[in-house]
């Protein structure tokens, strides 16, 4: 497939790790950096539903934890049931950087999703969060970027199951 040359501008909204145990990336973090608190979500079906994994249909969950860095998200990821590229990543790397999110610039509306497809990223996993986000991670990890893209359509606002504020 031919790359087509890229119009308008794409920013990165979020930096996400998987991990193996969610509270103690939480605790070395705020401890590290200071960050926090973090929004916890148990993203397990039926709020996480219609998941995809290589084309095919797998379920799968997880357990994030996000919280705000400078402008962009920082989120952890605890793969649970299921297989994912999370445990795909675990077992053949172990914890570390992952993905990262992305979306259209301010003012710059086009399909960055479809402009992954059109570049040759192939999706590698996909779901549903609620009844207002959908979300792909394209593999962009075998071409010249070096990474999974994660772009996600609708901002439904999901409440947190829990908020994780470390002791200082």
């Amino acid at each position: 497939m031919e790359k087509k040359e890229a119009s308008g501008t794409v920013v990165v909204t979020q930096v996400a790790v998987v991990v193996r145990d969610l509270e103690a990336a939480m605790r070395a973090y705020h401890r590290t950096f200071g960050w926090g608190p973090w929004r916890i979500y148990d993203l397990r079906e039926p709020l996480h539903h219609d998941t995809s994994v290589h084309g095919e249909p797998v379920r799968y969950s997880m357990r994030t934890a996000v919280t705000r860095v400078g402008g962009l998200d920082f989120e952890l990821v605890e793969p649970l049931e299921g297989p994912s590229p999370y445990k795909e990543f675990l077992e053949e790397k172990g914890e570390g950087l992952h993905h990262i999110m992305c979306q259209a610039a301010d003012g710059q509306n086009f399909d960055v999703a479809a402009r992954l497809a059109e570049c040759g990223l192939p999706v590698l996993m996909s779901g549903a969060v609620g009844d207002k986000a959908t979300y792909a991670y394209h593999d962009g990890t075998g071409d010249d970027l070096k990474v999974i893209v994660e772009t996600m359509v609708g901002r439904g606002r999901v409440a947190p199951s829990g908020v994780f504020t470390p002791d200082d």
